[in-house]
């Protein structure tokens, strides 16, 4: 038989869970966006800001000692016990062997996946949501349930009885963004109560992203005078640290790109039962190894001595979540809530019910770059997601660009 006689060689694929995932749609209008001059990007979910100078610093001075090498999977000792006498201080007393050290907060959301999902197990998920929680319990072969959030006179709200209700004892794991993205809903301690009560009855796994935590303006008006007199109270959006101990079916998963505008460092961290860390170890070891050695040096600093930054921050983006709301409430047919969390809007407009439609529109036509709504699943459409963690001045000129995007389609009024 010839060469010429053999069967065509089958079309090399991915496996079938992983050609399933859906793409970001944040990133296709990213891409509607090249070639187009002077864009506003209010797409991803980052300050306009650098890493501030005294975390920068302490990386170089760990590169210029030579800190380039292997560390410990769970990541290294003073770091553990840094982040262990921080989250203490906001959550509770927490010991090292309830840390883990991880290469960003999106490979602590894998890890934490990985530690307890597997083929065919159920997981629910609170929405819309960031479409990277949905989708990693599907890389592993999880079948992911969806519970949404309800929008209306008082923004977004949970539903608690469906909730409860889609959390039956063949539930493996629960999933809750809080504070979210992308509506900026936060869980209330009793929303948590109810839940990690009834988790614990039916053996179901919580697994928490509290990324946004320090992003919560409940009490952001106390203001400048209050960080000078060591305010603490309610420096962190409701925890399920707070209510659950650290040796129980909850894993809490953070990173420092928020609090500390370090989302280019690819550093965070996991909460979780001290039974499971050697598997975690490994987990890590499979996957990244260990997070880099500089980076994690950086970490200690930004934990030790980053706190007045932090609060400082969160005051800055109360102001621009304030002057944003006020702006865009001035547009006709936009409805707009003040979330109490995160750094975005996540509001409806018109068009607003074909978003990527309409994000890739408005990125080409008038250079305003925002996420479209179904980008966080089927509950988000008819919604788009501004993140207003940047000046005021540029929040104006993106209002701008969106009146006069509107006057262009006035049909869609």
């Amino acid at each position: 038989m010839s060469e010429s006689d053999l069967p065509a060689p089958a079309v090399p694929n991915a496996r079938d869970a992983v050609r399933a995932l859906r793409p970001s749609q944040i990133r296709e209008v990213a891409n509607a966006g090249f070639g187009v001059d002077d864009v506003l990007p209010f797409w991803f979910g980052e300050s306009d800001r650098v890493t501030p100078a005294f975390i920068r610093d302490a990386a170089s001075a760990a590169l210029t000692a030579g800190a380039t090498f292997y560390t410990h999977n769970l990541g290294i000792a003073p770091l553990r016990a840094a982040l262990a006498e921080y989250v203490g201080a906001l959550h509770g007393p927490t010991s090292t062997d309830h840390i883990a050290v991880t290469s960003a907060g999106v490979n602590a959301l894998m890890l934490a996946a990985q530690l307890v999902v597997g083929a065919g197990d159920r997981v629910v998920a609170v929405t819309p949501l960031w479409p990277n929680l949905v989708e990693i319990p599907k890389i592993l072969g999880a079948h992911v349930d969806t519970v949404p959030l309800g929008y209306g006179e008082h923004g977004w709200q949970l539903d608690m009885a469906q909730l409860l209700a889609a959390l039956t004892p063949e539930t493996r794991m629960l999933l809750v963004n809080s504070p979210n993205n992308p509506t900026g809903w936060v869980m209330s301690r009793d929303e948590q109560r109810t839940v990690l009560a009834h988790c614990r009855r039916h053996g179901i796994w919580i697994v928490a992203d509290e990324v946004y935590e320090r992003l919560y303006y409940a009490n952001a008006d106390a203001g400048a005078a209050a960080i000078d007199a060591g305010w603490t109270q309610s420096r962190a959006a409701p925890s399920f640290l707070d209510l659950a101990s650290r040796d129980e079916r909850v894993i809490c998963v953070n990173s420092f790109s928020k609090a500390w505008l370090m989302t280019g460092w690819r550093l965070g961290w996991i909460v979780a039962p001290a039974a499971l860390m050697d598997d975690l170890g490994k987990l890590v070891e499979y996957n990244t190894s260990c997070a880099p050695a500089f980076v994690q040096q950086a970490g200690i600093v930004a934990v030790q001595q980053g706190e007045r930054f932090t609060q400082e921050l969160v005051l800055d983006l109360k102001a621009s979540r304030d002057h944003l709301v006020r702006a865009l409430s001035d547009i006709p047919g936009v409805d707009v809530k003040t979330p109490p969390g995160a750094m975005y809007l996540f509001f409806s407009m018109p068009g607003a019910t074909r978003s990527l439609e309409l994000c890739k529109a408005m990125v080409r036509e008038v250079g305003l770059g925002v996420a479209p709504g179904s980008a966080f699943g089927p509950q988000g459409e008819g919604f788009v997601r501004w993140c207003y963690a940047c000046d005021t001045a540029r929040l104006d000129a993106g209002v701008e660009r969106l009146k006069r995007f509107l006057a262009q389609h006035d049909a869609m009024r």
